[in-house]
C-alpha cells in the first residue's frame, strides 16, 4: 500500500525528535525547537481532514459495488421474465414453455443474489480496511502530539523552577549586599522577594 500523507509527516515528526539534542543531564529527554516542532504539527493537522475524507471515498465506493449489482440484478430478472412471457406466447405447447421460462427465471434470479452476495463482500471489505486503516493513522498522530505535549509541559516546568531559582538567589545577593553596607542601621527595610519567590 502507498505511504498516505498522514503516515509520512508522522515519520517526519519522529526523525525531528530523534535529531533533537538531548537535555543537559538527561538521558530521556530532548531539547525540541518550538517552531520547527509546530510547522510540522501543522502540517499534520492539515493533511489529516485530506486523508479522511479520501478514505470516506473509498467507503462511499461501497454503496456504489451495492447500487451496481443491484441494477445488474434487476436488469437481469426483467429480461428472463420478458423472455418469459415471450417463450410462452410463441410455443404451442403452453406446459414446455413453463418449464422452460421457470428454469430460465430461477437461474436468473440465483446469478443476481450470487452477484449482490459477491458485492456485498467486496464492499465489508473495503470498507473495514479503510476504517482500521484511517483508525491506525490517527492513532499514531494522537500519541505523538501527546509525546511532543508532555516534553512541552516537562521544558516549561523545568525552566519555571531554573528561573525561580535565579530570581532567589540574585534577590539574597541584593539582601546581603545592602545588610553588609549599613551594619548599623536598625530601621533598614526588609529586601521583598518578587511575587511568588518567598519561602
Amino acid at each position: 500500500m502507498q505511504v498516505s500523507r498522514i503516515e509520512q509527516k508522522i515519520e517526519d515528526i519522529y526523525a525531528f525528535v530523534e535529531s533533537c539534542k538531548m537535555q543537559h543531564l538527561s538521558t530521556t529527554k530532548v531539547v525540541v525547537p518550538k517552531n520547527e516542532l509546530y510547522d510540522l504539527l501543522d502540517d499534520l493537522r492539515r493533511d489529516v481532514p485530506e486523508e479522511i475524507r479520501r478514505y470516506q471515498k473509498i467507503l462511499s465506493q461501497r454503496d456504489a459495488i451495492l447500487e451496481d449489482a443491484e441494477a445488474k440484478a434487476n436488469e437481469i430478472l426483467v429480461d428472463a421474465r420478458e423472455q418469459y412471457r415471450g417463450m410462452v406466447e410463441e410455443h404451442s405447447i403452453m406446459q414446455q414453455a413453463y418449464q422452460q421460462a421457470e428454469l430460465m427465471v430461477q437461474q436468473a434470479t440465483e446469478r443476481a443474489e450470487a452477484i449482490v452476495a459477491t458485492a456485498r463482500r467486496q464492499a465489508e471489505e473495503i470498507g473495514s480496511g479503510a476504517i482500521y486503516y484511517t483508525t491506525d493513522m490517527l492513532d499514531m498522530a494522537e500519541k505523538v502530539i501527546a509525546s511532543a505535549y508532555e516534553s512541552a509541559v516537562s521544558n516549561s516546568n523545568a525552566l519555571e523552577a531554573a528561573l525561580k531559582s535565579h530570581l532567589k538567589t540574585i534577590s539574597q545577593n541584593k539582601a546581603e549586599l545592602l545588610a553588609s553596607n549599613a551594619p548599623e542601621e536598625e530601621d533598614t527595610e526588609k529586601i521583598k522577594m518578587p511575587p511568588g519567590m518567598e519561602d
